[in-house]
């Protein structure tokens, strides 16, 4: 009994030690994508992190009139298996990568000022459970 309580114990420290190794290596994915072949994509020092099991995870931030700016995300290196969605405070979807086969970023220049709400999930068609990484980013 104490062997099986502790082979369980070692199989949850290990998986969840494999997923935190997994997030961080997306990390240097999306740092990739965030700055792009010119590098000139600057992150905002922000890196949203979610281990998702069918699920949405949703962050909040603001983007300042006269700013262009890149979003990033990734959950794999083989295919684009995030969709992020950018909304409005009213819940008015400003943008959806899901319409672009779910491109890693998107560029984009904000005219005003305005606080969004961005949800964040994995495309379930590819991708069931595993950890997404989102950036932002703005044109140095």
């Amino acid at each position: 009994m104490k062997k099986l309580a502790l082979y369980s114990i070692f199989t949850l420290f290990v998986g969840f030690g494999v997923k935190a190794q997994d997030c961080e290596t997306l990390v240097k994915d999306c740092e990739k994508i965030l700055k792009g072949k010119e590098q000139n994509f600057v992150s905002d020092g922000q890196v949203y992190t979610a281990f998702l099991d069918r699920e949405k995870a949703e962050f909040k931030t603001t983007f300042f009139g006269g700013t262009t700016y890149r979003i990033a995300a990734t959950a794999g290196t083989d295919d684009e298996y995030v969709i992020f969605t950018v909304k409005d405070l009213q819940g008015t979807v400003l943008f959806s990568n899901r319409k672009y086969k779910n491109s890693s970023y998107w560029d984009f220049k904000v005219p005003r000022t305005i606080p969004v709400i961005i949800e964040t999930e994995l495309d379930m068609d590819k991708k069931i459970t595993g950890c997404a990484v989102m950036m932002i980013g703005f044109k140095r």
